[in-house]
């Protein structure tokens, strides 16, 4: 999925970041070589930050693939964090949990596969973030489980919500589009959120939960 930042800008702010570990690298390789989806070190940056500044300890991932941006909540938690890991397909859940292995932070994470709408309906607890980047055209259906799952304060974070500068078409044939819109539309208008939208690689969505 290319970005939406200028080419230029976006290789000079890659450039600006320091080394990866092994256990990152290697998973980018992967996803380039498999055209894996996965949010890049720009993002995960991000992610890991946010989860820092809020001192977050639990976390719900909704789409995981092969855990690229769960080990960067993991690391994020601390040792005595949790981070729920979701994906539909046992050979990315498998492979996931390899890596979190090598990274020595499986012990924080959770791994359940299946329907991550169905699994976040099935949890009982709140948590402190929840991070959205399951199938586009799910979007909209999120938005309805997430509030009471989150914590006053917490974040609820998406990915992918500028979808190439395709959100910005004014009739978009593509579903996946319909969709974005239709989530961007309402999560700025939902009361119990204040949201914003960083336009960093293909747009992500920040929204704390005020009430």
């Amino acid at each position: 999925m290319p970005g939406i930042v200028e080419v230029a800008v976006d290789k000079y702010m890659l450039e600006l970041l320091p080394q990866r570990d092994p256990v990152l690298v290697q998973m980018e390789a992967e996803a380039k070589r498999q055209n894996i989806p996965i949010v890049g070190p720009m993002v995960g940056r991000v992610l890991y930050q946010y989860a820092r500044l809020i001192q977050a300890r639990k976390v719900f991932e909704m789409g995981s693939a092969i855990g690229y941006s769960t080990l960067w909540w993991a690391r994020a938690v601390g040792a005595s964090g949790r981070v729920v890991y979701t994906d539909g397909d046992q050979k990315n859940a498998a492979q996931a949990r390899r890596y979190f292995k090598s990274a020595g932070i499986a012990s924080r994470i959770r791994i359940a596969v299946g329907d991550a709408l169905e699994l976040l309906s099935e949890e009982n607890e709140q948590f402190d973030i929840i991070f959205n980047d399951v199938d586009k055209e799910d979007y909209p259906r999120v938005l309805d489980l997430v509030v009471g799952r989150l914590r006053k304060g917490g974040l609820f974070v998406t990915d992918n919500v500028l979808w190439s500068g395709r959100v910005s078409e004014a009739k978009p044939r593509e579903p996946s589009t319909r969709a974005i819109q239709e989530f961007n539309r309402r999560l700025y208008t939902m009361k119990a959120f204040f949201t914003t939208i960083i336009p960093l690689r293909d747009g992500l969505a920040v929204a704390i939960k005020d009430s």
